[in-house]
């Protein structure tokens, strides 16, 4: 509750500060148009039809920062929580990986940043982080691959221990933390729609076992695999364990990069025996974000990637499903 709360004012208040930043400029605006009218303002010894343009402008500027003022306040309304926590089992967004946006989402950007990501209007279209609910104690985790919303795939998880947040599990400098098992027994749930394709190497679907987060090896990272792939010594650089969030020069302990550009970054790694003897030079990586090393190549996008959390939902809809950012269930 104390969680929900904090989410609560959170969000109030970044709607608070949206609102004073927009209503000052608009009524800076509105002055700057009334000096003009009133052949008061800088421009008032320019021509009159040097005047009439500028006012036009301006009024259109102004219009069209109101119009989109309103527009995102009708659809930010759903960040508005009620005073208390929900009463039923609910999921909660934490963070959507597209591997094919532009943008890496490797094992150095976000995961333990302590900062959202992305803009939650595109939360299961692009890369996405929701901080706050990244800071939200959990037992339950399910990650669900999906079609532009619509679920694929989805595996769910109960954490060994906790609640801890998955900024604290993904906090790769601590030990707890550092090369983890985080679950035991598999998933609890696993359900894959009857359509789906693309398991034979998917990084999560393809593979059984249990999350491992934060797997370092040698000056190499994953930040989530299964126990069924194949999880490589930690002095070990043979590039060969595939999940989510991967890079191939980083300190996986401390998080940063040995290189200014993300030339080994990636996003998502399918599963593969990659022959490391000769510098393992056909990595093959889902989608087009990835580094520009010639040993990454770009593969198909099998879909979305999303992580949500819970306190205390055990089960997460079925295939088919068309996701939201917050997932309630019925109260038994």
């Amino acid at each position: 509750k104390q969680w929900y709360q904090r989410r609560v004012a959170i969000t109030a208040g970044e709607l608070q500060n949206e609102n004073d930043e927009q209503n000052g400029l608009l009524e800076e605006l509105q002055g700057e148009i009334s000096q003009i009218k009133a052949g008061q303002g800088a421009d008032s010894s320019a021509s009159t039809a040097a005047l009439q343009r500028r006012l036009e402008e301006m009024e259109s500027e102004f219009r069209e920062i109101l119009e989109s003022w309103e527009e995102e306040q009708e659809q930010k309304e759903w960040e508005v929580l009620p005073e208390d926590p929900p009463a039923c089992p609910t999921w909660y967004l934490g963070m959507n990986l597209n591997p094919a946006d532009g943008h890496v989402m490797d094992y150095s950007t976000g995961w333990s940043w302590n900062a959202s990501v992305g803009h939650f209007r595109l939360a299961l279209s692009n890369d996405y982080l929701d901080n706050i609910v990244w800071n939200m104690p959990v037992h339950y985790i399910a990650i669900v691959r999906h079609q532009q919303g619509v679920v694929d795939a989805v595996k769910v998880f109960r954490f060994t221990t906790g609640p801890f947040s998955l900024l604290q599990r993904f906090d790769n400098s601590d030990e707890m933390w550092y090369r983890s098992r985080v679950t035991n027994g598999g998933p609890i749930q696993e359900s894959v729609a009857s359509t789906a394709t693309n398991l034979t190497d998917d990084p999560i679907f393809s593979v059984s076992g249990d999350l491992v987060f934060n797997w370092g090896f040698s000056n190499n990272g994953v930040r989530i695999a299964l126990t069924g792939g194949y999880l490589s010594d930690v002095g070990s650089d043979d590039q060969n364990t595939h999940g989510l969030g991967v890079h191939g020069v980083v300190d996986p302990e401390y998080k940063w990069t040995y290189t200014r550009e993300p030339y080994y970054a990636s996003e998502i790694s399918n599963i593969q025996d990659c022959d490391n003897t000769n510098g393992c030079t056909d990595q093959q990586i889902q989608g087009t974000d990835h580094g520009g090393s010639r040993s990454l190549h770009s593969n198909g996008v099998y879909g979305n990637y999303a992580l949500y959390v819970s306190f205390n939902a055990r089960s997460f809809p079925e295939p088919g499903y068309k996701l939201q950012l917050d997932i309630g269930q019925q109260c038994e």
